[in-house]
């Protein structure tokens, strides 16, 4: 083994559901041949983890638990297969496959039944260290003028659409259409237009759609106040208006609501795709025979696989994809107070929480 070993990790914990994040000391895992510790730049709230904390949403892991799989930092010691990567910046992936299965070997490692989830199978993020295998971490080797903590979002926000879009075939002059621009819905705009389609955002808010005009959407609806049919007769509107594709649409949902996904089921057209990334506890009605009669297909995205950070990494470094406009940063020590607004939507931004121990 290779690295200093600090005696301990303090991390910000879930004690139960809907109770407060409290500060905890708990000891550093041995470290494994193939294992590494990271010291912790930043590691962004997600959606993923407010359902952790308020939807009912169950970890795998049995609280207390450190939530947060949103996650860069730097390794300060690594078993003897990762003695390599000692000092190197890193962006954890979200979902850590085993490399070896079935799933794995046939491009679907981010749903290997042995994967890993930070702040789900063991502690995540919002802390001063993770213990993490060191296998599928992606080296950021030239920070290019930004600080590694900004980096974090990395992991999931940009993956998690990006995978959406390589998996639903984007390509030049598709037509998506991204209902929710929210933390990773903003992303996913930006990387179907870096893919080369015309995109249409629909969300609620009016200032973020004014936002995406300006970072890859080509068109906005806002849906606010506007039934399922209501929303789908503009995007038709639209799309007679501008001339824009008729059939063969890409639809994502991104919106994580009963009323993002019926809107999205509606809108699929003959050979068109959907692709649903947003996760809800909400049930909703749809006739599944749309799917024959259209002769469409629609999937489901969990996270990505390693493969593509390194991808997700260029593009944000070269700033295809615009991080800082959709990010902001504060002390990991407001993780209370910044979970409370993100619950009542009073954050404009994706939360990265920096460690201020």
């Amino acid at each position: 083994m290779t690295g200093k070993v600090p005696d301990t990790i303090r991390g910000w914990q879930m004690k139960a559901p809907e109770a407060d994040f409290e500060l905890a000391q708990y000891p550093v895992p041995d470290l494994g041949p193939g294992d590494v510790l990271v010291e912790v730049a930043g590691c962004g709230v997600c959606h993923t983890d407010l359902g952790f904390l308020y939807g009912g949403v169950k970890t795998r892991m049995e609280p207390p638990l450190t939530l947060g799989h949103e996650i860069s930092g730097t390794v300060i010691a690594a078993g003897d297969a990762c003695g390599d990567l000692v000092g190197s910046k890193v962006v954890i992936p979200s979902v850590i496959p085993c490399g070896e299965c079935d799933l794995c070997k046939g491009g679907r490692g981010n749903v290997c039944r042995k994967q890993l989830m930070p702040g789900n199978d063991f502690h995540g993020g919002f802390a001063s260290h993770i213990h993490v295998p060191g296998r599928f971490l992606s080296v950021v080797e030239n920070l290019r003028g930004y600080d590694l903590a900004e980096l974090s979002v990395i992991a999931d926000a940009v993956t998690t659409p990006y995978m959406a879009v390589k998996r639903a075939g984007v390509k030049q002059g598709d037509l998506c259409i991204v209902i929710g621009v929210g933390g990773v819905g903003g992303y996913g705009v930006q990387v179907a237009s870096a893919f080369g389609a015309t995109v249409v955002a629909i969300d609620v808010d009016g200032a973020r759609l004014e936002q995406m005009k300006e970072h890859g959407a080509s068109h906005v609806i806002n849906a606010g106040g506007k039934d399922t049919r209501a929303v789908q007769k503009e995007v038709r509107g639209l799309v007679k208006q501008e001339g824009l594709p008729r059939y063969g649409w890409k639809v994502f949902e991104m919106s994580g609501s009963g009323a993002g996904q019926d809107s999205a089921f509606s809108l699929l057209s003959f050979a068109g795709t959907l692709a649903v990334v947003g996760f809800t506890m909400e049930k909703v009605n749809v006739r599944l025979s749309n799917l024959m009669a259209f002769d469409a297909e629609a999937f489901g995205t969990w996270g990505c696989i390693p493969e593509y950070y390194r991808d997700c990494v260029e593009m944000a470094l070269e700033e295809r994809i615009k991080i800082r406009p959709f990010s902001s940063r504060h002390p990991m020590s407001k993780i209370n107070e910044i979970f409370t607004m993100a619950r009542e939507h009073k954050l404009a931004t994706r939360a990265i929480l920096e460690p201020d121990f």
